[in-house]
């Protein structure tokens, strides 16, 4: 068994630790974004030797749960800081579809607070973080909200952005800038929300711009393919874009 599949089963294997004891190893970081306190998570790699980088995490429009948790600690596992930032404030995890829509609302119509809160949550990390480098990746929601701080140029020393089923498309008057880190894009073949067409205008986007990226789809997968325990959740496309999501921390962060 090579290096590679034996992080991916120790992945999974702690991904199911965690969602039958719901036993985190890292810690809940209070930190503040416009004078307002926002609850993030910080899990420290485990082992000796120092982190191989540090892996921001943006969260899906429920905001930050036990499934971020649990994807920070897989990475902590695999020896890399991770930290969980929360774009909607501490104490407001939103339960219905609703109220989801409304938190995510709010920050579309403002993308400025989007990006605020984004840095904010990247310098709490680096707070706690020695790593000097760092990639970004988020879910759904949070994939949207990598793309936006790609788009921003504000983040410095950002090794790479990763978005999983995420929203992908530009909105008027912005634009990649030319110097952004690798981009990969991780989708569902059956994503009605993000349709794959979204992918490759952004594929298009990037190619004539000259940044690097990476596109992945998965036939049959739906949007939120990557939630475990969901009703969408399809473990073959989950396993295998994790593993090429690991090979894209490899190659960027060592």
């Amino acid at each position: 068994m090579t290096i590679r599949r034996q992080l991916l089963t120790t992945a999974v294997s702690v991904s199911i630790a965690l969602i039958a004891g719901s036993a985190f190893a890292g810690e809940a970081v209070t930190y503040q974004a416009d004078g307002a306190d926002y609850e993030g998570y910080y899990a420290p790699a485990s082992g000796e030797g120092g982190a191989a980088g540090m892996v921001l995490i943006i969260h899906d429009w429920d905001g930050l749960t036990d499934y971020e948790r649990q994807r920070a600690d897989m990475l902590a596992e695999m020896g890399y800081d991770a930290f969980a930032v929360d774009l909607f404030g501490a104490g407001n995890r939103p339960e219905t579809v609703e109220l989801r829509r409304e938190a995510t609302g709010a920050l579309y119509d403002d993308r400025d607070a989007m990006r605020t809160r984004i840095m904010a949550g990247l310098a709490a990390a680096r707070e706690n973080s020695k790593a000097d480098n760092t990639v970004v990746m988020g879910y759904c929601f949070g994939g949207a909200a990598v793309m936006e701080a790609a788009r921003s140029g504000k983040a410095d020393n950002i090794a790479g952005w990763a978005a999983f089923h995420g929203g992908l498309t530009t909105p008027e008057g912005q634009s990649y800038p030319d110097d952004t880190a690798p981009i990969l894009i991780l989708q569902g073949g059956a994503d009605t929300s993000t349709p794959p067409s979204e992918a490759y205008d952004l594929v298009q986007t990037l190619e004539e711009q000259g940044i690097t990226y990476g596109l992945h789809v998965y036939s049959g997968a739906p949007h939120a393919f990557t939630v475990m325990g969901s009703d969408r959740y399809q473990e073959r496309a989950d396993q295998k874009s994790w593993s090429v999501f690991q090979d894209f921390l490899s190659e960027n962060l060592g």
